[in-house]
């Protein structure tokens, strides 16, 4: 006979048992992520903010052509820091076009304080890993900024440092074209200096010494192991996928992935379709999309109205023509693929929402968990979740902080 002890004890373990094992894959998945440092390493938001309409300290419901991230949103979907991309586009590389890109990219992070500013009880602009973590412990959503596409340096390496004094904590070495720094994976003309340039060689030197991580997304594959080579830090590819998974010369190759890997590095898993999966060149969508973007190469010194018109217009496409974008599952084959290639600790995630990312369910940053979901639905672990949420991304970060702070002593 069991006596009451018993019999109480038996019935909490049952209790336990139950609430352990009868959650939904939705609460074990909220449980998990919201005990993760979790981080998003691009989004294109700054373009967002110079619009005085934008208020980024309130919930949008998303719609096409809209912003996919705020920052209740961010709270919704439980993400805790994110990397807001000064971006600037390739324009001919004239001193007065640079000194354009320049002013450009201070107007972005220049906007990204403002607004951490007025809403400071919602988020702060973070410098270090530190500065993440202790956000998260205030409940605050961490503020960092990446500059996409080294154009604004043009070939004066003290702009490496005055923008590392502006906050900013990555660079993205290039972008759809050639630059002074090295030649993109895109460029309609080519290589021109196979790899990094002799510049470029002194950009990664002082990005090292100072600190600032060395973004490989849209890099060519020469640029890519010169960087490989050259760098005494990790580096990250901030939003890539894997090319095996999806042919596109912004991804990674398995034997990419293999190099980045040994370098220490991680790259962010991103979710913008053409990368996720291959698009249709035959739709109407795919033909608009390239007029545009051919035009906007195009132009050299735009006016702000100009600059407004075109954005619109590119919002408008959004609308008009919406893409029959991936799911999330497909998104997480190119995650299994990498751990697959090189394992756990060299992947994250980089949406580059706000710049054509976004997925069928997973459309805006307040739909976040609905990643996590995918990963527990193909029996991922708590630590690989955690890992792939931020742990590999603020491990890398931090090692490049103490090799610069060791440089510097």
């Amino acid at each position: 006979m069991f006596d009451k002890s018993n019999k109480l004890l038996i019935a909490s373990m049952f209790l336990l048992f139950c609430f352990t094992s009868c959650k939904t894959q939705e609460e074990k998945a909220a449980e998990i992520h919201n005990h993760a440092f979790t981080i998003d390493t691009h989004v294109d938001t700054p373009y967002h903010l110079l619009d005085k309409d934008f208020n980024i300290s309130e919930y949008h419901a998303y719609k096409r052509g809209g912003s996919r991230v705020d920052f209740p949103r961010m709270k919704k979907g439980g993400l805790d820091g994110i990397f807001f991309a000064a971006f600037t586009s390739q324009r001919e590389r004239t001193a007065e076009n640079i000194q354009i890109a320049r002013e450009k990219a201070d107007e972005l992070i220049d906007s990204i304080y403002t607004v951490c500013d007025r809403y400071s009880e919602l988020a702060e602009v973070a410098l270090n890993v530190a500065d993440g973590y202790r956000l998260e412990n205030e409940g605050k959503r961490a503020i960092y900024i990446g500059l996409e596409n080294g154009f604004p340096i043009g070939t004066e390496i003290s702009e490496v440092e005055r923008y590392f004094k502006k906050g900013v904590r990555y660079i993205t070495l290039c972008h759809t074209s050639n630059n002074d720094i090295c030649d993109s994976s895109t460029d309609r003309h080519g290589a021109e200096f196979d790899g990094l340039s002799k510049f470029g060689e002194e950009v990664v030197k002082e990005m090292n010494r100072l600190g600032i991580l060395i973004d490989v997304s849209h890099i060519s594959d020469s640029s890519f192991y010169d960087v490989i080579k050259l760098s005494t830090s990790p580096v990250i590819a901030s939003h890539s996928c894997a090319r095996a998974i999806c042919d596109n010369p912004r991804n990674l190759s398995d034997e990419m992935l293999k190099a980045l890997a040994e370098n220490g590095g991680v790259i962010q898993m991103c979710i913008l379709d053409d990368y996720v999966r291959a698009p249709d060149k035959n739709s109407e969508r795919y033909k608009k999309e390239m007029e545009l973007r051919e035009r906007y190469r195009k132009m050299g010194k735009m006016t702000k109205e100009e600059e407004q018109k075109i954005w619109a217009e590119w919002k408008q496409l959004q609308i008009d023509y919406p893409k029959d974008k991936p799911t999330v599952a497909d998104a997480v084959d190119h995650i299994d693929h990498i751990i697959k290639v090189i394992g756990i600790d060299h992947v994250g995630i980089g949406t580059d929402f706000d710049g054509g990312g976004g997925l069928k369910d997973c459309a805006d940053v307040s739909q976040m968990m609905n990643i996590t979901i995918e990963f527990l639905n193909r029996g991922y672990s708590r630590e690989d979740i955690h890992k792939i949420w931020g742990g590999n991304f603020m491990r890398v970060f931090k090692q490049v902080e103490d090799l610069a702070e060791k440089v510097k002593a």
